[in-house]
């Protein structure tokens, strides 16, 4: 029997493993809209006891948190697609990757995938997710911009990030919005957002946990088009409804989650947000 990667409580190694996880209760609940066999492999290699996190994750909140990490990696799997369709040797970069494994998912046999994170978490991803042909894991903060250098945009590239600028500083974000523009004209952005309504929430459970207080210095958007102001870098913005814009799952959940779709939808406003960076001028 081959040995189990261990992972430590109250680590950042457990912190990767809570979206992998969601990701597999929702491939076990809903399989006709989450079939996910990758995610069971790795949670199958892990020396970790997953009882308290499953019974968590199976109460009626618990399982919309993971509907939320499955839906979210399925909107923006579609991005890539689509992108794909038209440049298909294009770079597919994962921002922030931890443990998502949406390039296996996307990979055409002619594109290539960059997945950034810090080092340690890269160093987990090494192990669980080593990279496949075509594939490269790169350990760097996001605002070190020396990683823009590392990718090969010379075929388009298609940048996405699930649940990442959350822990950036709005300024951070514009700053780097700018950059990406800059260096790769015509290239698209596909991200998830939330309101300021929707952060303040999330301060008392992950914001909390990760130490963010100051939760109006960090990333939300109360209106996407405010994103095109920024630079004259970013010309396009448009941005699809989280939970309804790519597939309606509404009619497969159950009632509270259709009400708390709406709640996502009409409150808190949590959307896919989609970047065209201007082509470079002639």
């Amino acid at each position: 029997m081959a040995k189990k990667y261990h992972i430590e409580k109250n680590t950042v190694q457990e912190t990767l493993i809570i979206p992998l996880f969601g990701r597999l209760v929702c491939s076990e609940r809903f399989p006709s809209l989450f079939a996910d066999p990758q995610a069971k492999r790795i949670c199958d290699s892990l020396d970790y006891d997953f009882a308290e996190k499953r019974k968590k994750m199976e109460s009626a909140m618990g399982l919309f948190g993971a509907l939320e990490v499955a839906q979210r990696q399925y909107d923006l799997r579609c991005e890539v697609n689509s992108y794909l369709k038209s440049h298909p040797e294009a770079a597919v970069v994962n921002l922030g990757c931890g443990l998502d494994d949406t390039f296996s998912k996307v990979d055409n046999g002619l594109c290539k995938g960059y997945n950034i994170d810090f080092p340690d978490v890269i160093k987990v991803r090494n192990e669980l997710l080593p990279a496949r042909d075509r594939e490269t894991n790169l350990a760097c903060d996001l605002n070190d911009y020396s990683w823009m250098n590392k990718i090969d945009a010379s075929a388009g590239a298609v940048f996405f990030a699930a649940g990442v600028f959350y822990y950036l500083r709005r300024d951070d974000v514009r700053k780097l919005f700018a950059e990406m523009g800059k260096r790769f004209p015509g290239c698209v952005l596909a991200f998830d957002s939330c309101n300021r309504r929707g952060a303040k929430m999330m301060r008392s459970t992950w914001l909390k946990e990760a130490g963010i207080t100051d939760v109006d210095a960090f990333f939300s958007l109360e209106d996407e088009q405010e994103i095109s102001t920024w630079d004259k870098a970013l010309y396009s913005v448009t941005a699809k409804s989280y939970m309804r814009g790519y597939r309606d799952i509404y009619r497969d959940v159950r009632p509270l989650h259709r009400l708390m779709i709406r709640f996502c939808d009409n409150l808190v406003k949590m959307k896919i947000v989609r970047v065209e960076f201007r082509e470079k001028a002639c």
